[in-house]
């Protein structure tokens, strides 16, 4: 799942362990992509989970919120009719 970016990019430093480089560079050379690559898909992959997470915490939130949950079946309880206000 290559990913493609824009000519705006920044050059970023960070410490990584040893051993979880070493499976990387292990990885970079069985796909045949760069470092950048697996860091870039590596990073957008974990803010799509961070994002999913903050849904699913909505959602938990909201179900546990009975005056909410009240709402949702008075508003949903229209048998699908279309309403002119």
């Amino acid at each position: 799942m290559a990913q493609t970016y824009s000519n705006n990019v920044e050059k970023v430093t960070f410490n990584i362990p040893v051993e979880l480089k070493e499976q990387v560079v292990a990885l970079k050379d069985e796909l045949h992509v760069s470092l950048s690559t697996i860091y870039n898909e590596a990073i957008a992959n974990y803010l799509k989970q961070k994002e999913l997470d903050k849904w699913q915490k909505g959602v938990a939130l909201a179900l546990k919120d009975k005056e909410y949950m009240d709402l949702t079946k008075e508003l949903g309880s229209d048998n699908g009719e279309l309403y002119e206000y």
